[in-house]
């Protein structure tokens, strides 16, 4: 191929590609499994059109009255969303995996995780969204529940 042909081939690449963007999240919510315990967390992503990865920190409080193990995730996560808000709305579907680490009194495991979930960033002014989100865990190594799922609502800045 001539070097012009490349040239313009490059050219009309880069005019028709379309900007990345990113956003944050900050989220509380529930985990179940074995009970009902609370989650916080945060995430940070970014994207090009339907393609997006994402980097997600989460803690579940313990619950030693009712043996329900506090969880703390770190997972990397590849999302296939809508291009743009759809009635303001931007649907998404992920899985990913990382690393989590489970404690209940003295015992812990610490291994790899996968998960898969789905969820919805909802715009409310600007560049503030609000997210609702469900994902479903499946922790390896000799955790005490081996499948975890959990719902969150939280606060998306888009940037």
């Amino acid at each position: 191929m001539k070097p012009t042909r490349v040239l313009i081939l490059v050219s009309l690449l880069v005019a028709a590609a379309s900007p990345a963007f990113a956003d944050a999240t900050v989220f509380i919510g529930s985990a179940f499994n074995p009970d009902n315990r609370p989650v916080k967390g945060f995430a940070i992503g970014a994207g090009i059109l339907v393609l997006g990865f994402e980097f997600e920190y989460a803690e579940v409080s313990e619950s030693a009255e009712n043996a329900a193990p506090s969880l703390r995730t770190g997972m990397g996560n590849v999302l296939v969303q809508t291009p743009f808000p759809v009635a303001g709305m931007q649907f998404y579907a992920t899985a990913g995996g990382g690393a989590y680490r489970e404690r209940l009194g003295d015992q812990h495991e610490t291994q790899f995780g996968a998960n898969s979930g789905g969820g919805v960033k909802i715009s409310l002014a600007g560049p503030i969204r609000a997210r609702i989100d469900y994902r479903i865990f499946k922790l390896r190594g000799e955790p005490l529940h081996s499948v975890v799922h959990r719902v969150y609502a939280g606060l998306n800045l888009a940037f």
